[in-house]
């Protein structure tokens, strides 16, 4: 007999795990399909664990060697304790010591469907099923045995049917072993006799115009029109075997490619930016190569010697690339020869021999480092780096994402002093938020630190509550106390109590972001709690970037009110530091920068439209309003109308202070009308929502917005995506400003109901939850007149708040969700591709004719 929820939170210690704690549900249970997902989980034994919802938790199993498309092959599958509905999208790390201790993948996840009634199939053991997976489809069974045993033995099977395939043919756990919701995997573990790593060989011979290296896999090949980089994959601790690693670099990736003196340097998704890197092209050619592939990285390092990012992004906004270095790390390519057959450490030894005679500073020799990696990876935390990337010794190029290149991040952690804690806000006990002090190393005083939020479940809240209470004090105890908002609904403490925090990265003013509780610490006194700051490492990545030297003077700077410069003037942000989105770490003051940033490719989706704002005061945890017009918020440089067609006053942003001033006023999100004001009882668009079941996996959102671009191509309609934010996919048709709103709207839900007519089983016509159970909604509302969708570019009021991005049609396949992008990572895609995934949308010129109608079954077509 299964364990039940309970037993699932007395299994584990929630102040060092990340699972989700499974807590009591209320009301109507969530009107979904039934999701299962399988995670891979590399604990004492590589296993699978398959789950099912049933009875609102997962009814689990662990499956030793993984599902199998074969039906003549039975699975073991040994039944565990229920998991909370929540942990089918957990991935992450169980620290050692606890309960599964490992690393955990969602490898497969989507929607289950019984054929008998499952809470009876389940109590007489015999569940027959279909999934609608990512990677798993058909049907299944799962049939429990009478083997002896501590915990009941049931078998996994597949049924005969489409989608099996001979094992001897097909093994799914190979052929597709990463996760379906990040770029994390697994590595292998290979035995620890298994060798001492390679050393790097020298090319046999040179590699200069006149010869070409002769390396173990080496084949003359002409000159590829196109390699698309190897990426590497994201893992979460330092794996067995045989590796080389590298620093990570916080850059842009570039390939070269190389022709007699003809040098092009195209982006990982394939742009040619030669004419942004001249100086680099020119380095390039100087090397004399006759024909080339080399895979690098564009850096530009800050006044520590560390990779900075926004550094990089403003040379290329101001057009000054001359300080960009182009760090090398591999060669797929040289003189005529295909070396991407060729082992790692062998190609890099030949790219290490083309740079040697190279002098020139904005070229340079990616190096692998000797050091134990977990070693290196402290150094590279230490320096305030990215982290480190790991190459598996003897492994060949591919264009892909790869399980041989791998990427470690930093996480920095360290114990703090609890100073405060907040409120409770929405459906949280006990309190909000621990405030947080250290120690200046100089002078002494407890000075504030930021806040942690995450990282609690009912039990620690509880618990640290009854810890919190009797030290309460009157006035706080930092030396520099938030002020404002930030200080609304305090309570301050004598500062006894530690907390081990782990968080990305220190603001400059002494504040941690994207923090995470550990627990409670009592080793050592609190005045002896000072920032941990890196020390420089003596080895040859310290030298070659250089360790980071701590700003204490900027961290004595007291908060203060931010400007952000724009073309027509200054727009002052306050409070600043507010935190918008405690999952990032996101500030009131990046989130306006943001804005800013953006305000080039915003502005032109924002003129002249009627815009309704999601304003967020208290964060996007608290509570959230949507307006429609200025009433009260003075917001510099906006445009009102009086009154529009619904009789109600409406907001126009036009420019980038208004823009900001919106952002000021708390504005997270911007959705704006089909029509704009020049002509407002006549739209220039109808937008189609595709709004899916949660449980849905994405291989079906992608089939769904293929599908419906179909129906639109055989209407004669040219159409235009972009990412929703959230979970869909907005499909924008653009219309010459002919019919009114209840036309186009009519048309608009006619297109729905004939997809919905066509595949009722995929989607529906009807909104609301219920009406989409394992189907897909395609959302026409926002078509009436005053509707509003979400603006291209704007971001959402969502953890990690993501943004809303155009897309290009080809590029739907490869999405992993509707929330690809954020305000955080945005902008390297943005250097790339501009504004050309909606570049021919104004200039599209097309009207709703009677055919059309017609075609979709509309009556008076």
């Amino acid at each position: 007999m299964t364990l039940n929820l309970d037993d699932y939170n007395r299994m584990r210690d929630f102040s060092a795990t990340s699972e989700p704690a499974a807590v009591k549900r209320k009301g109507k249970k969530s009107a979904h399909a039934l999701q299962f997902c399988i995670q891979k989980h590399d604990a004492s034994h590589l296993h699978y664990d398959f789950r099912l919802e049933l009875d609102g938790a997962l009814k689990s199993w662990a499956v030793p060697k993984g599902p199998s498309l074969d039906p003549k092959v039975k699975r073991l599958a040994v039944h565990v304790e229920d998991h909370p509905l929540e942990y089918a999208t957990f991935e992450g790390s169980i620290p050692e010591g606890h309960y599964g201790a490992g690393d955990v993948i969602v490898w497969d996840r989507g929607v289950w469907i019984p054929q008998d009634d499952p809470a009876e199939a389940y109590a007489k053991g015999r569940l027959k099923f279909e999934l609608q997976g990512e990677k798993l489809g058909g049907l299944w069974n799962l049939v429990r045995t009478h083997m002896p045993g501590k915990k009941e033995q049931w078998f996994l099977i597949k049924h005969q049917d489409a989608a099996a395939k001979p094992h001897s043919d097909y093994d799914v756990l190979v052929a597709e072993p990463d996760s379906v919701l990040s770029d994390r995997t697994l590595i292998s573990k290979q035995p620890k006799a298994a060798g001492k790593p390679k050393s790097i060989k020298k090319p046999k011979a040179s590699v200069t115009k006149e010869k070409s290296p002769q390396l173990s896999g080496a084949h003359k090949a002409r000159l590829p029109a196109q390699i698309k980089p190897e990426l590497a994959t994201l893992v979460e601790k330092v794996p067995d075997g045989s590796w080389s690693y590298e620093i990570k670099f916080d850059g842009y990736r570039i390939m070269a490619r190389i022709e007699h003196d003809q040098v092009k340097l195209i982006t990982r998704n394939g742009h040619d930016w030669t004419h942004k890197l001249p100086r680099q092209a020119e380095a390039l050619a100087a090397l004399g190569l006759e024909s080339a592939w080399l895979d690098g990285e564009m850096v530009v390092a800050d006044e520590h010697g560390v990779p900075d990012f926004q550094a990089l992004q403003n040379a290329f906004d101001s057009g000054r690339s001359g300080n960009i270095v182009y760090y090398l790390f591999d060669l797929p390519y040289l003189n005529g020869v295909d070396l991407r057959e060729v082992p790692v450490e062998e190609r890099r030894a030949a790219l290490a021999t083309v740079l040697k005679p190279c002098d020139d500073p904005l070229l340079r020799f990616s190096e692998s480092f000797a050091e134990e990696p977990q070693a290196l990876l402290n150094s590279a935390c230490q320096m305030r780096m990215e982290g480190l990337i790991g190459k598996r010794l003897g492994s060949a190029y591919v264009s892909r994402r790869s399980s041989d290149w791998i990427k470690l991040k930093c996480k920095h952690r360290q114990e703090f002093v609890i100073v405060g804690f907040t409120d409770p806000k929405g459906s949280r006990n006990a309190f909000g938020a621990l405030l947080l002090g250290l120690h200046d190393r100089d002078s002494g005083e407890l000075r504030y630190a930021g806040k942690v939020g995450t990282g609690f479940n009912e039990t620690t809240l509880q618990s640290i509550h009854r810890q919190l209470k009797p030290l309460q004090t009157k006035k706080p105890t930092v030396v520099n106390p938030p002020s404002g908002f930030e200080a609304k609904d305090v309570h301050w403490l004598k500062p006894t109590l530690l907390a081990e925090v782990a968080f990305a990265e220190m603001t400059r003013d002494g504040s941690v972001r994207h923090a995470v509780f550990h627990g409670l610490r009592d080793d050592k006194p609190a005045k002896d709690v000072t920032e941990e700051r890196p020390k420089t490492v003596k080895t040859s990545s310290a030298k070659k970037i250089g360790a980071a030297k701590p700003a204490a003077a900027a961290r004595k700077v007291e908060p203060a009110p931010s400007q952000i410069g724009l073309d027509e003037g200054k727009v002052r942000i306050t409070h600043p530091d507010r935190v918008i989105d405690a999952s990032s770490g996101t500030t009131k003051v990046q989130l306006a920068q943001y804005y800013a940033s953006v305000a080039e490719w915003i502005l032109p989706e924002l003129k002249d439209r009627p815009v309704a704002l999601v304003r967020a005061p208290d964060g996007i945890a608290g509570e959230l309003f949507f307006q429609k017009n200025a009433e009260r918020l003075a917001i510099p440089g906006i445009t009102t109308l009086d009154k529009d067609l619904t009789g109600q006053p409406i907001m126009i942003i036009n420019s980038a202070e208004a823009l900001i001033g919106a952002v000021q006023m708390s504005t997270v999100e911007l959705h704006t009308w089909n029509a704009t004001a020049d002509n407002l009882d006549k739209p220039d668009r109808f937008v189609l929502d595709l709004d899916p079941d949660p449980a849905l996996p994405w291989k079906r959102m992608v089939e769904a917005t293929q599908l419906t671009l179909s129906v639109l191509d055989e209407l004669g309609l040219k159409a235009f995506l972009k990412t929703s934010g959230g979970k869909g996919i907005h499909i924008v048709v653009p219309l010459t400003r002919k019919l009114g709103w209840d036309e186009v709207k009519a048309f608009s839900h006619a297109i729905v109901r004939h997809m919905a007519k066509l595949l009722p089983e995929r989607f529906s016509a009807v909104s609301g939850p219920k009406n989409r159970v394992g189907r897909i909604f395609i959302d026409y509302l926002r078509n009436g007149l005053g509707a509003t969708t979400i603006c291209a570019y704007a971001a959402r009021t969502r953890e990690g708040l993501p943004v809303s991005v155009p897309i290009f049609r080809e590029e739907v396949e490869e999405l992993k969700g509707g929330n690809q992008w954020n305000v955080h990572n945005v902008h390297e895609r943005l250097a790339e591709v501009g504004d050309a995934p909606w570049a021919d949308l104004r200039k599209t010129r097309q009207s709703i004719t009677a055919e059309m109608r017609r075609r979709i079954g509309m009556k008076n077509g």
